[in-house]
């Protein structure tokens, strides 16, 4: 089938659609220029809305070139004043521009989008509220640019938001990211299905690429999408003063019409399970349950990094010091919590109530640069190396183990392999010379021999089909329920 579709249907699919992209342009070019804010929040003046229905049927026409013969919309669409705010999920691809382009509501976007010839003028036109996610000073903006116009009493469009912040598999909703929860106004929740038999739709971090999935996705005769509009979602007093309250609960009735769980991992978590560092993550990994216990702890991401600085000269001042619970707390100069017990307790290999600071330095160095593996490692022989600066073998097992999140790994072929003048120690210079020569070390020494082949290798473990990763999944949602490992490394 897919060889028949290339050779026939595909080019004149994709012909027709980019034809139609081209025939949108000079609309949304016109109707963008010389408008500005006070022009927007006022109603259509005749000529945009003629604009408006001659984009949107451009748009379905698009559409319709590319399988989409009929979209099946569920529900009633509440007005800007009823809810200023629309949340559509899951986030699975960028198919899911469909309601985008059938409501012309204002979208929040990657601020590099604009940049994209011909797609980034159409993307203006609906006046979007751009984000840099590299940018922290563009994250406040776009949080307050949000709650300006959520709060307009529907002057502004209505503003479509994913809440995930990126692309699953559908599988389950992950954390909503409480920006489009922060205004505290009413919220429509929209869910989106594609119920086709093959499913070529979904784009993630791994799997097809996007222009796999657009040349799979058009040699399919038909595709499905269903659009559910369901009831409006007034927060109560407590869910406005609390928006991560408020993006649980959301979530919470998104989930239950898709039928579908959900799990606390998030955006962040993702970039860390597939961090292209050095180490990849295992799947058996306990530095995911880390990260969500720092979050809980209230430690923003924005700010990690100076944590970090500081945790890391405290813990050299210590040395191999061992600390309990209350020195932990006194530590971290966070009161004693159940959150903070549980964080303890990764650590506590023993279970005999005291814990090596600098294994959590080191976990807390993974999440704050995840695809920095020699960074960590160089702040890890820092922590444990001797005053002429070198590592014995037991030494680096400890950093190693602790940067992957594992329990047991077997270091001694690396450990040989870096000492080749069998000194019995190593200094960081030695370790990172052999990792420039060797920048595949960790598939060499340490995942093929002492993980597996299944965990170890580039993409088995760590990848679902076409999906974010495996902790992702249903059933890895529901071994979260079980008790904590005792010691994360």
């Amino acid at each position: 089938q897919i060889a028949f579709m290339t050779l026939t249907l595909f080019p004149i699919r994709l012909f027709f659609a980019a034809f139609m992209m081209l025939l949108a342009w000079p609309f949304a070019f016109i109707a963008s220029m010389g408008s500005d804010e006070q022009e927007l929040e006022k109603p259509l003046s005749w000529w945009r809305k003629i604009v408006d229905i001659l984009l949107k049927a451009i748009m379905r026409m698009m559409w319709l070139a590319g399988g989409f013969h009929w979209i099946n919309v569920k529900g009633r669409r509440a007005l800007p004043a009823e809810a200023a705010i629309l949340t559509v999920a899951p986030h699975s691809s960028y198919f899911d521009a469909i309601p985008v382009t059938m409501t012309f509501a204002s979208i929040v976007m990657k601020a590099e989008s604009k940049d994209i010839p011909v797609w980034g003028t159409l993307i203006k036109y609906i006046r979007p509220v751009f984000v840099s996610r590299s940018d922290q000073d563009s994250r406040r903006k776009t949080v307050e640019e949000i709650k300006r116009r959520a709060q307009s009493d529907g002057k502004w469009p209505q503003i479509m938001i994913f809440p995930e912040g990126t692309c699953t598999n559908r599988s389950c909703l992950i954390t909503f990211k409480p920006g489009a929860f922060i205004p505290g106004v009413p919220v429509q929740p929209v869910v989106l299905r594609y119920p086709n038999k093959l499913d070529t739709i979904t784009w993630t971090w791994q799997g097809p690429g996007a222009f796999e999935i657009l040349w799979l996705t058009l040699c399919q005769f038909h595709n499905s999408v269903e659009i559910e509009f369901l009831p409006v979602y007034i927060p109560s007093e407590e869910e406005r003063k609390n928006p991560v309250l408020y993006a649980n609960n959301v979530r919470r009735v998104m989930a239950e019409a898709l039928g579908v769980p959900v799990t606390d991992y998030t955006f962040e978590d993702c970039q860390l399970a597939l961090a292209e560092g050095q180490l990849r993550l295992p799947s058996d990994t306990c530095l995911l349950e880390f990260a969500k216990l720092v979050r809980s702890l209230g430690l923003k991401p924005e700010t990690l990094e100076d944590d970090l600085d500081k945790y890391a000269a405290s813990a050299m001042k210590m040395k191999n010091e061992k600390v309990d619970l209350k020195e932990f707390s006194a530590y971290l100069e966070f009161p004693v919590s159940q959150t903070l017990e549980s964080m303890f307790a990764l650590f506590d290999e023993n279970e005999n109530g005291v814990i090596d600071i600098r294994e959590f330095v080191i976990a807390l160095s993974v999440v704050c640069k995840p695809s920095k593996t020699l960074e960590t490692i160089q702040l890890a022989f820092q922590l444990y190396q001797s005053e002429g600066g070198t590592v014995t073998e037991e030494d680096l097992a400890h950093i190693l183990k602790t940067a992957m999140g594992v329990s047991q790994i077997d270091v001694t072929h690396l450990f040989r392999a870096v000492d080749e003048e069998e000194k019995g120690k190593i200094t960081y210079d030695d370790f990172y010379t052999f990792a420039v020569l060797h920048p595949h070390f960790a598939e060499e020494y340490l995942y093929a021999d002492q993980m597996g082949a299944e965990s170890g290798l580039k993409t088995s473990s760590l990848s679902a089909a076409n999906g974010i990763c495996t902790d992702f999944s249903p059933d890895s949602a529901g071994d979260r329920r079980r008790p904590l490992q005792k010691k994360l490394i």
